[in-house]
């Protein structure tokens, strides 16, 4: 929200204001600019601020205001005063009730006893309540306005970057513009105290400053994200090299690559909102969401659904709303939601009294109103399970959906699992000399899922290393045929899969991909189309 209608809340006479952040400090000099500008809000206001540890200030008069440690009589001070003000009341949730503490129901009927005075009174008041976290008794509900107090904007930043860098005269700045542009950049989503901390920490490393700082800036990114309980930072090093197939899925995510950039505002392109990746287990939808980090040079953030379900009532939707925020706030950045069928197991039950519905609902507006340059990547196994309105466009950009490796997929696969794990060439010297190793595996492994194919490549390690000799031939082939696959024990489920697939998502494999070899295995164990829509990116 921007200024101005800050100076609309209060020249509409609203009561209370409820501002949740950190910044105790920015948050008042904010207010303090507001109510006392002529032009902003046409009769300028005394500041007064409050904490339960010093009682109320007068910033205007610079005078203390005796007695008023207690909440009530800090509102029998507000009630009684006779002149223009607001009053910026510090960590006020605790008395509305936090954790296993009780509300304090005097406080709240003396805040309910005061906003007649502060709508329709000759003297113009508003409270402002700033906290950390959103706390609000139902009875104060209507009475209450939320204002959405923004992270430090890029001019911020670069102020405060830049008042640093002359206070520290001894620091060598080695950067130009355009990486000084980068580095404040990469502290977009942090307060002003966390920047002003981590560029402090990246000018004491080594007495100088420069654009290999980047890494200490996202560090303190990451503790933001921890901090949350919530969303788990996942570091990745996986590259878009390391998934064998799945060629159309790759080329649209490369496709997407930097749409959130500057360069990309001239042709218009909106940021991606996300792609739902479903299909078979094992077959490499977690991993390319792992990979999609390195692609893209983005943060990868996994939103865990059991983390944000809490016994307190009202909590779980204060976890959702922290988690969104905290992937904003990091933003660009990838949210990462594996298996979200199971996270959304409670919909449609009693059991919860309707909490897994508001959590579902509140992620579904997010969704679709969200402009922050968040991705997200969400995975499924079990498509059936998932609510409709989930799957509707607008939602997701796309759904794709994972089948069992084509023939040259499982080439790929046991390519990139062999030359991984074979770095010694003396456990390499006799596979090494079969002809057409990769074809010949691929051919034996038909109805294989990746996690199989890999498995198998360790199984055959493990033999060798128990006898002590070289890997060989005979070790992978023994294992493929010892292994009873996916495609068999899950069939009935992989057909139904496949059935709704082939109408409702696009095929992650290419279609030049999907050639004779490929089957699905039916009652009749023939050759028939595979799921998904076979459109090429």
């Amino acid at each position: 929200m921007s200024v101005y209608k800050l100076a609309n809340l209060i020249r509409a006479r609203f009561p209370m204001i409820y501002v949740t952040t950190f910044e105790e400090d920015r948050v008042t000099k904010y207010i303090k600019s507001v109510v006392t500008d002529e032009k902003q809000v046409k009769y300028p206001r005394e500041v007064f601020t409050w904490a339960q540890t010093t009682g109320l200030y007068n910033n205007t008069t610079d005078k203390k205001i005796t007695d008023t440690d207690a909440p009530c009589k800090a509102l029998d001070f507000i009630r009684k005063y006779d002149k223009d003000a607001v009053f910026i009341l510090y960590d006020f949730h605790t008395n509305f009730g936090v954790k296993n503490r009780q509300p304090d129901y005097n406080v709240i009927r003396k805040i309910r006893d005061i906003v007649p005075d502060l709508k329709l009174g000759t003297v113009r008041k508003t409270i402002f309540f700033v906290s950390p976290e959103l706390l609000i008794p139902e009875s104060l509900q209507k009475e209450i306005t939320i204002y959405d107090f923004p992270l430090p904007t890029l001019e911020e930043i670069k102020n405060k970057f830049n008042s640093m860098i002359q206070q520290n005269a001894r620091v060598a700045n080695e950067l130009n513009e355009e990486e000084k542009d980068k580095l404040c950049k990469a502290a977009l989503g942090l307060t002003l105290q966390e920047a002003e901390s981590a560029f402090a920490l990246a000018m004491v490393n080594d007495g100088k400053i420069n654009i290999s700082d980047l890494s200490v800036i996202l560090e303190e990114k990451v503790q933001v994200i921890k901090k949350t309980g919530i969303l788990e930072f996942i570091r990745s090093d996986y590259s878009i090299n390391d998934i064998g197939g799945l060629d159309n899925l790759k080329n649209w995510l490369l496709k997407r690559n930097n749409s959130w950039s500057e360069k990309a505002k001239k042709y218009c392109i909106p940021a991606p909102k996300g792609v739902l990746v479903t299909g078979i287990p094992g077959c490499g939808k977690s991993l390319t969401a792992k990979a999609m980090s390195t692609i893209w040079q983005l943060p990868l953030l996994k939103l865990d659904f059991g983390k944000v379900f809490s016994g307190l009532v009202g909590s779980s939707e204060e976890n959702m709303r922290r988690a969104l925020a905290t992937a904003e706030a990091v933003a660009p950045s990838i949210l990462w939601i594996d298996e979200i069928e199971k996270g959304l197991s409670g919909l449609g039950s009693n059991g919860d009294s309707g909490v897994s519905s508001r959590i579902f609902g509140q992620f579904l507006t997010w969704m679709q109103e969200k402009e922050s340059p968040v991705f997200v990547i969400a995975t499924a196994n079990n498509i059936n399970s998932l609510p409709p309105e989930l799957l509707r466009k607008g939602r997701f950009d796309e759904i794709f959906f994972v089948d069992l490796p084509t023939l040259d997929e499982r080439k790929e696969i046991f390519k990139l699992h062999l030359e991984r794990r074979l770095k010694d060439k003396n456990v390499a010297s006799e596979i090494v000399t079969v002809p057409n190793l990769c074809e010949e595996l691929a051919k034996m492994t038909e109805g294989f899922i990746g996690s199989e194919i890999e498995q198998v490549v360790v199984s055959s390690l493990c033999d060798a290393f128990f006898e002590n000799r070289p890997l060989r031939f005979d070790d992978l082939a023994k294992n493929i045929q010892t292994t009873v696959p996916l495609s068999t024990t899950q069939r009935e489920q992989i057909l139904a899969i496949r059935a709704w697939a082939n109408v409702r998502a696009v095929s992650a494999t290419k279609k030049s991909n999907l050639d004779k070899y490929a089957k699905v295995i039916d009652d009749n164990n023939v050759s028939s189309s595979r799921g998904g829509r076979t459109l090429d990116f």
